[in-house]
């Protein structure tokens, strides 16, 4: 097989014209650029998807221009609290951390997980010690406490209107040999109460892959892809109605609108190689490239 492919997204939310500065795009745009090479040169050498969805998003936890790693949104303490999820659609295997400091790559911790231990998910100390376990990169707090969240924390706490510039990033793949594999990290919403647990670590809320169908990552407001569980929602419409990958997110993020309100977006690709990026906001940082195809990178919804 040779129609492999990846996408991978940024975050989606809804801004006002002139909060995105064109610094902060272009920077946006070129951390996207490089984390699709990452990813898709992983496939484009025979590796796995699960290697590929990893591989992109470790680049986009490392960059301090997404919500994720280094740029991870501050807790009302100030504080950096990190979720993530992995999931390979070949054995439904899947692994998740949620409330993680100091580590400098959650989605590797997440893998630490599905691949080194019994479970599914660990929390906050528990995912610390398996990532010393494992000898996962550690950082100190100012690695994560960049100038830019430390500002949007300082307007939290003075009670000033804030815009929520960036949000979880994710990545799925089809690798050559068919198989699908999902990857989600976030560092949650700005001034979140502490222990809060968003939708990327959730298995069927805001990550879900399986060979069956598809692999798909969800980004917005976690409570509400949560409640409607869409990454799932999209992977049963995909199987069980037969419904085309782009018309089965399109759906998900239209679920019971009145009642799921909220900024919603997903990347997906299907056993076929097929891929959609559904989206209800004005803005979703995303890329792909299929095969040997031109590379798509996007940030406005009219792009």
């Amino acid at each position: 097989m040779s129609n492999y492919a990846i996408v991978i997204h940024g975050g989606a939310v809804t801004v006002k014209p002139g909060e995105l500065s064109p610094e902060e795009e272009a920077q946006q745009r070129e951390g996207l650029s490089q984390a699709l090479q990452a990813g898709w040169q992983v496939l484009h050498d025979g590796g796995t998807a699960l290697e590929a969805v990893e591989t992109a998003v470790r680049s986009l936890e490392d960059n301090e221009h997404f919500n994720a790693g280094r740029g991870s949104g501050l807790t009302q303490q100030g504080e950096v609290e990190m979720d993530a999820a992995i999931m390979d659609g070949r054995t439904l295997q899947a692994g998740a951390v949620s409330g993680v400091q100091y580590v400098q790559n959650p989605i590797s911790l997440a893998r630490a997980v599905m691949e080194k231990s019994p479970h599914i998910c660990l929390t906050n100390d528990g995912a610390i010690e398996l990532a010393l376990e494992q000898g996962l990169p550690l950082k100190g707090p100012s690695y994560f406490i960049t100038e830019k969240n430390q500002q949007k924390w300082l307007e939290i706490v003075r009670e000033e209107p804030i815009s929520a510039m960036h949000d979880t990033v994710g990545a799925v793949a089809l690798d050559k040999d068919g198989n699908l594999a999902v990857a989600t990290s976030t560092g949650g919403i700005e001034g979140q109460l502490k222990g809060r647990l968003g939708d990327s670590p959730v298995i069927g809320g805001g990550t879900y892959a399986s060979n069956e169908a598809c692999a798909v990552s969800c980004t917005g407001d976690g409570e509400v892809i949560m409640r409607g569980a869409l990454a799932h929602e999209v992977y049963a419409r995909v199987k069980y109605a037969g419904q085309p990958l782009v018309e089965a997110c399109r759906a998900a993020v239209d679920l019971r609108d009145e009642d799921l309100k909220g900024d919603k977006g997903m990347i997906a690709v299907d056993k076929d190689g097929a891929i959609a990026l559904e989206f209800n906001s004005n803005v979703m940082r995303r890329a792909f490239r299929v095969g040997e195809g031109e590379p798509y990178v996007g940030i406005w919804k009219d792009e």
